[in-house]
């Protein structure tokens, strides 16, 4: 019997971050760019996005949301190409067609670009939301109040802590990854050609993910290193492709838009 598949995949050209690599990973030095994607995913029951990558307003003036010392500090660079409705636009979608919205996690960095697709469920992971409202002091930097708010009436709903099939054709199913965050949540893609699990933020590096060193501000720091050692064990059981979204040498690696994944 065949197994049920998604249509495409793409992997939405991202801005950038620059930032100093120990804040990544324990251990490193100097400074290290990593992008910000977001995916896109046709399936015959609807079209996904895996988070929604940083607000499209800040790639043109990172300032007016962040302030000047952490604009400064997370060396924004992109186009207004880059803008995630403008991608879309690109690949011949209307922001409109967007049918669900699954969130890795709410950080600025991934949730950006939520307030584009009110028409969509949203699907996040348990205890991600009240976190996000109430968030420990030394991450809360990574939520802003404004994203909240435009999507706070949103149709929200919440993965309670377990694994969830999106479709119930096993084509797309939403792990439960907790540690980065309460609700962190990351996403196997089951392509004809290919199985990729889209990590989020469940692992920010390659190296982190071989060496199962935690992220330095994780909410949870043994729930996150539970989910690293469970994403070795799906890449095994599942015979798929860990594509860690933050990993410059994965961004380089695999085909982004306009190349699609089928």
């Amino acid at each position: 019997m065949s197994l049920a598949v998604a249509k495409r995949m793409w992997a939405l050209d991202s801005p950038t971050l620059t930032v100093d690599a120990a804040t990544l990973m324990y251990g490193l030095t100097g400074m290290i760019t990593i992008p910000m994607p977001a995916f896109l995913i046709e399936h015959p029951k609807g079209l996904v996005l895996f988070d929604t990558g940083i607000a499209p307003e800040a790639i043109d003036d990172p300032e007016s949301l962040y302030g000047a010392e952490m604009a400064a500090g997370l060396g924004i660079a992109g186009t207004a190409d880059q803008r995630i409705d403008r991608q879309l636009a690109a690949l011949g979608y209307k922001v409109s067609d967007v049918t669900h919205v699954v969130s890795s996690h709410l950080h600025f960095d991934h949730a950006g670009g939520h307030h584009l697709f009110p028409m969509a469920a949203h699907y996040v992971g348990q205890g991600e939301l009240e976190f996000a409202h109430f968030p420990d002091p030394i991450g809360a930097f990574c939520y802003m109040p404004d994203q909240l708010q435009r999507t706070k009436n949103f149709d929200w709903r919440v993965v309670p802590g377990v694994d969830h099939d999106l479709f119930g054709d096993g084509s797309l199913i939403i792990y439960s990854m907790p540690g980065h965050t309460p609700g962190e949540l990351s996403l196997k893609v089951r392509l004809a050609s290919r199985t990729f699990i889209l990590t989020g933020d469940a692992v920010h590096l390659r190296a982190a993910l071989e060496q199962e060193y935690h992220f330095p501000i994780d909410h949870d720091t043994k729930s996150s290193l539970r989910t690293l050692r469970r994403l070795k064990r799906l890449r095994e059981s599942e015979d798929a492709t860990l594509w860690i979204t933050h990993d410059p040498d994965d961004w380089a690696a695999y085909g982004h838009a306009p190349t699609c994944w089928e």
